[in-house]
């Protein structure tokens, strides 16, 4: 390995003084982004030379492209962050399948290996790049502001990082329904259609929707460690006939299919449900929060573009655009510290219900409970 280091060296060493023998400088060179450098290989940036920020700048431009996959614009603000990014860099975003799941970028990533339209990033569930590490499809690298993430909300080989989260809430149309629920618990009590409660997904490959069955499962007895009981629970909604086992979205809720949906708050509270009426309330029995994570795919077709979106999204600007969306951001603790997030974007956040602890699942409770939902919910609530 050594060796291999000393050549390299040694091989640029020759390739700058050979430029530099006819008037082009070291400095000019990292400036202009024609260096060797593979960018598919850079863990991190540095201060100053061929990897710094200046040079990644650069770089990304002469790419000229990125591709993304599954953000919808009303998704936590990707909107206005798609947009701002494209602004600033002039790089143009390709957008994949806005609409789509954890699993199904996942899925694009191995798909599309080898094309010009791989996605070059993912923003999926934890569990999902866990999975993606696990099957060699990302890569390493470390934001200008790594020390900045909580050490709970990243692989500490830079392989992913926690990006923004929220909490599991319900959302109600206080125009069709009466007494809106404010628990989990009470949704059980209903045997008739006054509830039309719906997921945004399926828990069989959306983290969100697993999220839901996490929670339902601590307020039926159950845990983060024993997530069965959140299967029935929702088995109990469906033959009470209050549960409609369909992706419940903005659609459904203006057309009545559903006037309650389980979701997180951020999604639901900022353009998410643009319902007349529509309240969001976090559950009263349970306060379940997780976060998105982010990874690069090893096989990126545009590696420098890549890692400056990464840069882009973890820098102050990014931070607080997520944080306009209704998301706590991975940074919020130390912004805040350091007078660098919106207070005014802070103050607007969701009121935490009285009385409840926060529970974070770990990784291998999410992996775990993914395994039980996998082989039991199409039996006991369906397809």
């Amino acid at each position: 390995m050594a060796l291999k280091k000393i050549k390299a060296a040694l091989l640029a060493g020759a390739t700058v003084a050979s430029l530099v023998a006819v008037g082009i400088s070291a400095n000019s060179l990292a400036a202009s982004g024609a260096t060797s450098v593979n960018w598919a290989k850079v863990t991190h940036l540095t201060k100053s030379g061929s990897t710094s920020m200046a040079a990644l700048v650069t770089a990304a431009k002469k790419e000229g492209k990125l591709n993304v996959v599954a953000l919808p614009k009303n998704w936590a603000n990707y909107g206005n962050i798609i947009n701002g990014f494209e602004k600033k860099y002039g790089i143009k975003i390709t957008s994949e399948n806005p609409e789509g799941s954890s699993a199904e970028e996942i899925q694009a990533l191995t798909s599309d290996k080898g094309r010009s339209s791989d996605p070059d990033v993912i923003d999926v569930g934890t569990s999902y790049a866990v999975t993606a590490k696990t099957q060699g499809l990302l890569t390493p690298y470390k934001v200008s502001t790594w020390s900045e993430i909580p050490a709970g909300l990243k692989q500490s080989g830079g392989y992913w990082f926690d990006d923004y989260g929220g909490y599991v809430a319900i959302g109600c149309n206080t125009k069709t329904v009466k007494v809106c629920p404010t628990s989990l618990k009470a949704m059980l009590t209903e045997k008739g259609p006054k509830y039309k409660i719906g997921l945004n997904n399926s828990p069989l490959t959306s983290n969100s929707a697993l999220a839901a069955v996490e929670a339902a499962a601590v307020v039926n007895g159950g845990s983060l460690s024993n997530v069965a009981p959140g299967v029935k629970f929702f088995a109990t909604l469906n033959k009470n006939g209050a549960f409609v086992n369909t992706i419940a979205d903005a659609t459904t809720a203006q057309s009545g299919t559903t006037n309650v949906i389980i979701w997180w708050d951020y999604l639901q509270a900022n353009g998410g449900i643009s319902v007349p009426g529509w309240k969001v309330v976090l559950p009263s029995d349970v306060l379940l929060g997780e976060y998105y994570t982010q990874g690069i795919n090893s096989a990126a077709p545009n590696p420098a573009a890549a890692r400056l979106w990464e840069e882009y999204l973890y820098s102050v600007t990014g931070q607080n655009l997520w944080l306009a969306g209704g998301a706590r951001p991975a940074e919020l603790a130390y912004m805040q510290t350091h007078g660098t997030a919106n207070k005014t974007l802070v103050a607007k956040l969701p009121a935490l219900p009285a009385g409840q602890t926060p529970l974070f699942p770990t990784t291998a409770q999410i992996t775990a409970a993914a395994t039980v939902v996998n082989t039991s919910w199409a039996a006991q609530v369906g397809k």
